[in-house]
């Protein structure tokens, strides 16, 4: 069976979206390695920033397995940059958060972040950024 010309395309989308998270994770590593940190790192820290979650609900929310945010959970407690704490919708599940050493970690990897878009997204169009996103909700939505 061959591929119908939509479907050719939309392979072409994924072959091109597997590629851009290679990059951005190297470039994301990039950013946090003055912290200490890692790409993976940087993304739980930022799922907890606002609210304290449970490593599931990270996990969900990162489209994760819960194994692979719990492993990083637990180095970010053990490094002091989040902590355990009681959740009361739920003995056993804990809500992760950030400490104040987190919060800090993160503002500075924010703030590397915030030159790095600047920089990137200079020679690009805003309006081509918009529709991509919204191709990528739609792809989203229909997987």
């Amino acid at each position: 069976m061959s591929l119908t010309p939509i479907a050719a395309a939309f392979s072409d989308l994924v072959l091109r979206i597997f590629r851009l998270n290679g990059l951005l994770l190297d470039a994301g590593d990039r950013l946090t390695a003055p912290s200490g940190q890692t790409s993976s790192r940087w993304q739980v820290m930022g799922c907890i920033d606002h609210m304290p979650q449970t490593v599931a609900a990270v996990a969900r929310t990162m489209g994760l397995t819960r194994q692979s945010v719990q492993r990083t959970a637990d180095l970010l407690v053990a490094d002091g940059l989040a902590a355990y704490g009681p959740n009361p919708d739920h003995k056993r599940a804990k809500l992760l958060r950030l400490t104040p050493e987190g919060q800090r970690v993160l503002t500075a990897i924010e703030q590397a972040q915030a030159a790095w878009a600047n920089r990137v997204a200079h020679s690009l169009r805003e309006t081509d950024l918009q529709a991509a996103v919204q191709v990528l909700a739609a792809v989203e939505g229909a997987l």
